[in-house]
């Protein structure tokens, strides 16, 4: 699986060459660009030439029509010599605390089926009581902090060997990061998908035919995860937080797991809500 290349421009240090890296990442000409933040393609051609100093609010305007992510809001506001706007609060700070508590009972809520919140690295900052089922086995190096969810669930040693239908997961998980990848600049992202995408498949992968469960399954791709002598069988949904004005917050995203069958529904209720 070829990664995505990093941005052709990002050689450039100027917010111009930023600018027009991430205009053809998003597949616009400089004309359509300038008809969404209501400029002109002339004044958008000097900008990313460097004849011409954008303002502050233009930057912010070229980013938000763009999509750019929050935290490279802040690297063009710097590349184009001004302060960052964003903030970037840690989620432990006393300013998060009511952040951090709505978190904490959305993830309580969401008992007796497994949930966890991840960064744009994939860390784990927070997790249910249930998401100690999927654990079940997990080599303790990768219980270490800081966790990492794609390191525990695709690591030979970690969920790996339990996932029933590892194959698949494993592209769904991969194509994740790959898209990810594709919308932002992120070095790190990009080292932990080549170190999880070079880790070799569990045994039991190699040695079991891969199942097919689109009949099962025909709305969305379960994640199958054997358990004392049962399959359980998850679909996995993503929420993150709309119009995030701080860069923690908007690379928080909290992944629940929902039960896909009646079977896992009643073991789940019957395991931890006895």
């Amino acid at each position: 699986m070829a990664i995505i290349g990093v941005m052709g421009a990002e050689a450039g240090t100027g917010v111009g060459p930023l600018l027009r890296g991430w205009r053809e990442r998003r597949q616009l000409s400089q004309l359509q660009l300038a008809l969404q933040a209501d400029s002109s393609t002339r004044h958008i051609s000097f900008i990313e030439n460097g004849r011409s100093r954008p303002s502050q609010e233009m930057v912010l305007r070229l980013a938000e029509h763009l999509d750019v992510p929050v935290r490279e809001r802040n690297s063009l506001l710097l590349a184009a010599g001004y302060a960052p706007h964003y903030p970037e609060t840690p989620l432990d700070d006393p300013a998060m605390d009511a952040l951090r508590g709505g978190v904490e009972r959305l993830l309580a809520a969401h008992d007796p089926y497994p949930a966890l919140v991840v960064d744009g690295t994939f860390r784990v900052l927070a997790a249910n009581r249930s998401l100690g089922l999927l654990l079940t086995g997990v080599a303790p190096h990768l219980l270490e902090p800081p966790l990492n969810a794609m390191r525990i669930t695709l690591h030979p040693e970690g969920v790996a060997p339990r996932i029933v239908n590892f194959r698949q997961w494993r592209r769904h998980l991969l194509e994740r990061m790959e898209h990810q990848i594709s919308l932002v600049r992120s070095e790190p992202l990009r080292r932990l998908f080549e170190e999880v995408s070079a880790y070799p498949e569990p045994e039991s992968a190699l040695q079991e035919p891969e199942e097919d469960i689109t009949e099962l399954f025909p709305f969305a791709l379960p994640l199958r995860i054997a358990y004392e002598g049962r399959v359980l069988s998850f679909l996995s949904t993503i929420a993150t937080f709309n119009t995030p004005m701080d860069v923690t917050v908007s690379e928080l995203a909290m992944e629940t797991f929902l039960p896909a069958d009646a079977e896992t529904v009643a073991f789940l209720q019957a395991a931890l809500n006895p």
